[in-house]
Formats: structure tokens, C-alpha cells, sequence
């Protein structure tokens, strides 16, 4: 059986492999997040990607891991606004000017996702893929960011909103897999782990 890696301290990614039913241990990644890629797909790969091969050379310093082939998941979520990354935000006042540029309009999410397969014969790529999702958002009263801003969700999440809480309520629709937008594209991920294991 091949031991599946999260390289990633994420509490939603955590709750997002369980709900697909995979047994996984977690690893985080200590690599430092520097990119050279310029288009939001290319720079979640390329971080992605970063973040896995940094998880594998942990193993490879740990004396059990050649006892069982050992895939690797990276993963690195990015929202962005008018080709505009946004960040985690800073500071309260930092948040509100976030969700007000969000508000009553369109935005996207990329999540990368990259698989390595690690064993006494090396480390080999098997995806480094980016997925899209659209998010729209409805036109928010400067009452309702704020209020949104003091539960205390916004401060820890890239454009300082978390889809699975209580920002559902300003998501007028989105477009491609919501679970992306919380941290991983699920259903890639499944396809891709069945032909790890067929």
C-alpha cells in the first residue's frame, strides 16, 4: 500500500482528503513560498509543485520512508481579482478594503495541486495541475463586511473570506468545483489518486 503524504498543515485540506474517504498522514511543508511564474495558473503549480518536492526531501532524511512508496500531495490555493493577488489580510481595516473590492462582483480561485511519487528509485511528477473557479459575490452594505469581519473568519483566508463558513451567505454562485475554493479540487484529485492506485 502506498502512503499518502499531505504537505500541507491546512486544517481544510485535512477535512477535504477525509471526506474523500483517504487514508493519509500529514507532513507540512517548510518551504518558503518565492515564485517566478507571472499568470495566477503557472504560479499555484510552481508553488504547488515547490511545496511536495520540499515534503519529499523530508522523507527521503526519515530512515522509514523506504519501506513503502510514498505519494506526495502539495497543494496552494490563490483568489484573485483583476489579475491581482490577494493575499491574507493584514489587519481589520486591510480585510474590509478586500471584501469591499469582492463585493458585487467576480473573482477567481486557482488551487494547485501537484502529486509525487517518491521511492529507492527517486521522485517522479505524476500531475502539477491548476484548477479555476469563478466566485460571485453579492453587493454588500459596509455593515455587513464589518460584521462579517468581527466573527473572526477573515483573518486567516487568502481574500479574507472563507466560502464554507459564514461568507456563504454573500456567494451568489460559483463556476467549477466549490471544493476548490476551500482548498483542493476534489474531484481531480480522486481521479488522480485512482491511478496511483490501479
Amino acid at each position: 500500500m502506498k502512503r499518502i503524504i499531505l504537505g500541507s498543515a491546512s486544517p481544510r485540506r485535512r477535512e477535504l482528503l477525509q471526506l474523500m474517504g483517504v487514508k493519509f498522514e500529514v507532513l507540512a511543508s517548510e518551504a518558503e513560498e518565492h515564485y517566478h511564474s507571472i499568470l495566477p495558473p503557472d504560479i499555484v503549480k510552481e508553488l504547488a509543485l515547490m511545496k511536495a518536492q520540499n515534503v519529499s526531501e523530508l522523507l527521503l532524511k526519515q530512515a522509514s520512508w523506504k519501506e513503502d512508496i510514498c505519494v506526495v500531495i502539495g497543494a496552494d490555493t490563490i483568489v484573485v481579482k483583476d489579475g491581482q493577488i490577494m493575499g491574507k489580510p493584514k489587519s481589520q481595516e486591510d480585510a474590509f478594503e478586500m471584501i469591499k473590492s469582492l463585493q458585487g462582483r467576480t473573482h477567481e480561485v486557482y488551487t494547485g495541486v501537484a502529486l509525487l511519487e517518491c521511492s529507492d528509485k527517486g521522485v517522479y511528477v505524476r500531475a502539477n495541475h491548476a484548477e479555476e473557479t469563478k466566485v460571485f459575490v453579492h453587493e454588500m452594505e459596509d455593515w455587513e463586511i464589518r460584521e462579517y469581519i468581527s466573527s473572526g473568519e477573515a483573518m486567516d483566508k487568502a481574500g479574507a473570506y472563507g466560502i464554507q463558513g459564514r461568507f456563504a451567505t454573500y456567494i451568489d454562485r460559483i463556476e467549477g468545483d466549490y471544493y476548490n475554493v476551500v482548498g483542493l479540487p476534489v474531484a481531480y484529485l480522486y481521479q488522480q489518486l485512482k491511478e496511483v492506485y490501479s
